[in-house]
């Protein structure tokens, strides 16, 4: 590999096997070379490739400020989310986490701190990307010694479903905000349990992935006019809540609910009211 641009003394650009422009990193690596000159492959650490031109320029732009170990740590936090993730993430998380980290470790060092007002519907949505989040305050705290607030596990989750769904910061937090007020609103109306089960998880995943696709997939009905039917007439109380949820949509968000999400997120309450009922027979309204 030769060097195409010196970074600074930890990173490096050079071009790769398939002509593209990539990002190197590695301890030293940069130090004393100059356009055209190998790279010392014995330092690679990291190799960068980026989904577009501007996401390589805003990467070097921000690499060229920060620490070998900010980069590094959040490599390995990166790493570690994809191992444990089922999903593909976005590359710009290399872009967004890695600036989010680095100004917490230096905001810590400042004595400044903020709270994350989201940091109760993270855990309770995205309990997997949280606990990646409660991870990564462990590597960051093995790296760097320094223990970043409780409050940085969300935030880093946070980034984590932007990744995950391509969101902007704003995106995600109007889709958790919204999850979060559907199922205050449904607590109102009917029991719901509060003990970890496999229904309950399997309900807000549900919930979280209907919201999502409402505000931001393209969706066409392909509703099944019998199923329909069957549901309006023997789930009545469900169908009636479900369309609560849809009318909460439009109102507040402007985003509205196709039939067949209905009928699907009416069954989905049958399903957990039936599952529940069977474990305790104190169902009640709240």
């Amino acid at each position: 590999m030769k060097v195409l641009k010196v970074i600074n003394n930890n990173v490096v650009t050079v071009i790769d096997d398939r002509g593209k422009e990539v990002i190197v990193t590695g301890c030293g690596i940069g130090f004393g070379k100059k356009p055209g000159q190998s790279v010392d492959e014995s330092k690679v650490e990291k190799i960068y490739r980026m989904e577009s031109e501007e996401s390589l320029e805003k990467f070097k732009e921000l690499l060229k400020g920060l620490p070998l170990e900010h980069i590094q740590v959040c490599n390995e936090i990166i790493a570690f989310t994809k191992e444990s993730l089922s999903m593909p993430i976005n590359q710009n998380i290399y872009i967004t986490l890695t600036d989010h980290i680095s100004f917490a470790i230096n905001r810590y060092k400042e004595g400044t701190f903020f709270k994350n007002a989201l940091t109760n519907e993270i855990q309770y949505f995205y309990p997997g990307e949280y606990a990646i989040g409660k991870h990564a305050l462990d590597l960051i705290e093995k790296k760097t010694g320094i223990r970043l607030p409780e409050d940085e596990a969300s935030s880093i989750a946070n980034h984590i479903v932007n990744a995950e769904l391509n969101l902007k910061v704003s995106d995600s937090f109007r889709l958790i905000t919204a999850a979060q007020k559907i199922l205050d609103m449904m607590q109102k109306e009917m029991w719901f349990p509060e003990e970890e089960t496999y229904e309950r998880r399997l309900f807000l995943t549900n919930l979280k992935f209907l919201v999502h696709r409402v505000m931001f997939g393209t969706r066409k009905n392909v509703e099944d006019p019998k199923l329909s039917d069957f549901i309006r007439n023997n789930y009545r109380t469900e169908y009636e809540q479900a369309e609560k949820v849809k009318d909460f949509l439009w109102e507040e968000y402007q985003c509205e609910m196709q039939p067949d999400e209905v009928i699907y997120l009416a069954l989905d309450i049958k399903r957990l009211r039936e599952n529940s009922e069977r474990k305790d027979d104190t169902y009640g309204i709240i």
